[in-house]
């Protein structure tokens, strides 16, 4: 320890001290670094993780669970590591682009590299931290003049009816009813888990959309024109009366386990959605792919059919009534 010591006074005489080299970890690198490099001393101006953990914290309630899962994760995996013990009021728009420009470099999934939409993801959470501060602590944002990158358009690739048909027909029987509601109603994954009985009206034949279920906990719809009603057409009307005749005196979840427990959707993708694929033959695809059946019509055109007969109907009894 003495002669450790030893050298870093001599260091530190002869002018060559680094102190990173000898505290990696310590929260005072950056302070040091930054004298290195001529910066003034600005000791009211956090370090970059300092700052988003406080951010992050001050966000967490008005932040949907989903946001804060998406955020933290990006906090957590890409910007600390690349920008934590760096003074938020030096990072320039070089250091932003040239990040950006890693992230590219980056594994994602199926060995491909991360998507322009998964880094745009990333980029938005570092946009909105950088902004916060800039504004808190009056120096320039780098956030100046760039753009998001460019998203190539997804083809659509819908389920054809007749594929539907034989999926619904070989699909395992515990989860006909289940993808019956998916396909023709175009509920999303997180809605038709969240679906409970208290939003079916058989009498109207309306399901209403007005919960969710993100990671295991209920939560509220993802944008506000998520709020809506679905009217039945007759293949989910008589899928769902098949499906109360199981779930139904549980009075909680149309779908879930056998005590009373939301699913869990990646669970059900990787046990029933994909291995039925593959052994029908059909060609892979998403769960999400569902909502867009009927040779590409869409699952919506489904349910705003039965509104409109529907409509017709109520129109149809009206004039009866009035004529009787």
């Amino acid at each position: 320890m003495q002669r450790i010591l030893d050298r870093i006074e001599a260091e530190i005489t002869l002018g060559t001290f680094d102190y990173k080299a000898y505290f990696p970890n310590s929260h005072l690198v950056q302070r040091f670094e930054d004298l290195k490099k001529g910066l003034p001393a600005s000791p009211g101006i956090p370090i970059f993780e300092e700052f988003v953990w406080r951010w992050f914290e001050e966000n967490t309630p008005r932040w949907k669970r989903s946001m804060r899962n998406t955020v933290k994760g990006n906090l957590s995996r890409h910007l600390i590591p690349r920008f934590g013990t760096t003074r938020v009021d030096t990072i320039k728009k070089g250091d932003v682009l040239l990040f950006r420009a890693e992230l590219t470099k980056l594994p994602g999934q199926e060995g491909k590299s991360l998507s322009a939409d998964r880094i745009n993801h990333v980029m938005t959470t570092f946009r909105m931290a950088l902004n916060e501060a800039a504004d808190r602590f009056s120096f320039p944002s780098p956030w100046v003049g760039i753009k998001p990158l460019k998203i190539p358009r997804s083809e659509v690739d819908p389920f054809p009816l007749d594929e539907v048909r034989y999926f619904l027909k070989n699909v395992r029987q515990d989860f006909h009813n289940y993808y019956t509601v998916r396909f023709f109603t175009g509920m999303r994954t997180g809605e038709i888990d969240g679906l409970q009985w208290k939003y079916v009206d058989f009498e109207r034949r309306l399901i209403t959309v007005r919960e969710t279920v993100v990671e295991g906990e209920v939560d509220t719809p993802k944008t506000k024109s998520s709020y809506r009603s679905i009217q039945m057409i007759s293949l989910v009307y008589e899928a769902l009366k098949a499906q109360h005749q199981v779930t139904g005196e549980l009075g909680g979840f149309v779908f879930c386990s056998r005590t009373g427990q939301t699913l869990s959707h990646r669970n059900i993708t990787q046990r029933i959605w994909y291995p039925t694929l593959k052994r029908l033959g059909l060609k892979k695809r998403r769960p999400y792919c569902g909502r867009t059946c009927l040779k590409g019509r869409g699952a919506g055109y489904c349910h705003n059919l039965a509104a409109r007969k529907a409509a017709s109907r109520a129109k149809a009894d009206h004039r009866f009534r009035m004529f009787r």
